[in-house]
């Protein structure tokens, strides 16, 4: 009995002697990984004066035996406005750090900033990298380098897949809310917006955007005009407002789908978009009913620029839509959706598809026109003029017309189509030229002036209707003034 005591005794000791020396033995396996308390760190107080504030994760080692960090340092290196602290030593980067095994250490993160220079970036990013046994693994860093109005969501809709966040424009009703020229509070208030979540212009609300005001959106993140909101853009050439996502580095300058998008409801018959850059979205601009049909709607969208969508550019549902020298290009699907019909004039338009990005183009055209849900028709009535329809797919005009005996017109005049019109009672075409080059300047750089020997030359119709004072004189997307043989598109030939 006592030798059984005696081994169990030994092996006992041995035991703890082996798992001791195996959690002192330094891990150098290459599958070595650490966890983090969190994977991103956001410095969320809003800056009014050069700011400096301070948050903290932790490395946490799971693994059974020790390991060494060979490397916690900073991604943008002596240049990041970031600063670590790293188990007590300070610096962009720090080596050679051991964690004991199921142990952790703290690195604490400090970001200095000015958010009142202008010469600031909105967003200020940055990565710790954590290497260990030749991996890196990465934790994202992301401060307001800018002092800017932010719009966080304090309210949640839930739908059959999540919650949707959102905020109001203003908890008054029937308010209107000014962005741009100090409406805010300030003598000369040209700060950008920053909206996280979905901002609500709600029933009764409307939002007045100045010329020249930025607004960048997070990801997921979008403007909801809400059903009796009202929007008014007033950009002006050379002074655009903009709408993008809030990733201002390099590698984000052009990606599709950052942000959501513009969402415009139905009751108002105000809503009035000019000179206005929306990029980088999912979908641009969507004006759709969202519960009554026989209520107004309303769209003016003039001088502006929708680009780099991974869906859709301009997308409709049974709206009122007048849309003049607008350049809707570059989508992963649809430029334009004009759906289950509504009362739409499109003038002096370019939809022109050459995406590339994201494995190219979906296989579908460049625009789509319809008055057909797959089960009823709609109340249509499409006039297109002096309008070009182009992209690198071929046949670029997609129809899905049925008739509505009620109220039906489809009128389509005077237009450059890459593609063919159906030839049906239903469709009224005349004058329109689906061959030749259009001969663009530059699809890739989003310059779609035309260029001498275009197809597009010369064919515009000199009589296309009046609407509000918008004359077939008037200048084009660029200023120049339409005079002599009128050219399709948003761009006039000189």
């Amino acid at each position: 009995m006592r030798c059984f005591f005696s081994f169990v005794f030994v092996t006992i000791c041995l035991s703890i002697c082996f798992n001791s020396c195996k959690k002192d033995k330094l891990l150098t396996d290459s599958s070595a990984t650490v966890s983090f308390s969190q994977d991103s760190v956001l410095f969320d107080t809003v800056f009014t004066t050069i700011g400096s504030a301070t948050r903290n994760i932790r490395i946490i080692n799971k693994n059974k035996q020790k390991i060494k960090l060979s490397s916690v340092r900073l991604e943008g290196g002596s240049s990041s406005p970031f600063f670590l602290n790293v188990d007590g030593t300070p610096g962009r980067e720090v080596n050679d750090v051991e964690i004991l095994a199921n142990d952790s250490v703290y690195v604490f993160i400090q970001v200095n900033v000015n958010p009142t220079s202008a010469l600031s970036p909105l967003i200020i990013q940055d990565k710790i990298i954590v290497e260990v046994n030749g991996n890196q693994q990465s934790v994202a860093l992301e401060a307001w380098g800018q002092d800017a109005h932010y719009h966080f969501p304090n309210q949640a809709i839930q739908y059959k897949n999540g919650y949707l966040p959102y905020s109001t424009l203003s908890s008054n009703t029937n308010t209107t809310m000014v962005w741009g020229g100090g409406a805010l509070g300030q003598p000369d208030d040209d700060k950008p917006h920053v909206i996280y979540g979905w901002l609500v212009v709600d029933s009764t609300q409307k939002l007045i955007i100045n010329p020249g005001v930025k607004v960048y959106f997070h990801q997921n993140a979008g403007l909801w005009v809400y059903r009796y909101g009202t929007l008014q853009v007033n950009g002006t050439y050379g002074n655009e407002v903009t709408f993008q996502g809030d990733r201002r580095e390099q590698d984000y300058l052009d990606m599709p789908g950052q942000w959501d998008r513009i969402w415009i409801n139905e009751g108002s018959t105000d809503n009035k978009i000019n000179y206005a850059i929306i990029k980088n979205s999912f979908i641009g601009i969507q004006a759709s009913i969202l519960l009554n049909p026989n209520q107004p709607t309303h769209l003016k969208l003039t001088n502006t620029i929708i680009k780099n969508c991974s869906k859709w550019g301009l997308y409709t549902q049974a709206y009122n839509i007048w849309a003049a020298n607008n350049v809707v290009a570059n989508c992963k699907e649809y430029c334009a959706a004009i759906t289950l019909g509504g009362n739409c004039t499109l003038l002096h338009n370019t939809f022109a598809n050459y995406y590339n990005q994201d494995g190219g183009r979906a296989d579908q055209a460049s625009f789509y026109l319809g008055n057909y849900d797959g089960t009823d028709a709609w109340p249509d009535s499409f006039y297109i003029a002096n309008t070009i329809i182009d992209g690198s797919r071929g046949n670029e005009f997609e129809t899905e017309i049925y008739d509505y005996p009620s109220y039906h017109t489809v009128k389509i005049n005077n237009n450059y189509i890459n593609g063919s019109i159906p030839t049906t009672t239903l469709i009224t075409a005349n004058a329109n030229v689906t061959s030749g080059s259009i001969n663009f300047e530059d699809p890739s750089s989003y310059n779609f002036k035309i260029k001498s020997g275009s197809a597009a030359i010369g064919i515009g119709d000199v009589n296309i209707p009046t609407v509000s004072g918008y004359p077939i004189c008037i200048p084009d997307i660029i200023g120049v003034t339409r005079t002599g043989t009128i050219s399709a598109g948003a761009y006039h030939f000189q």
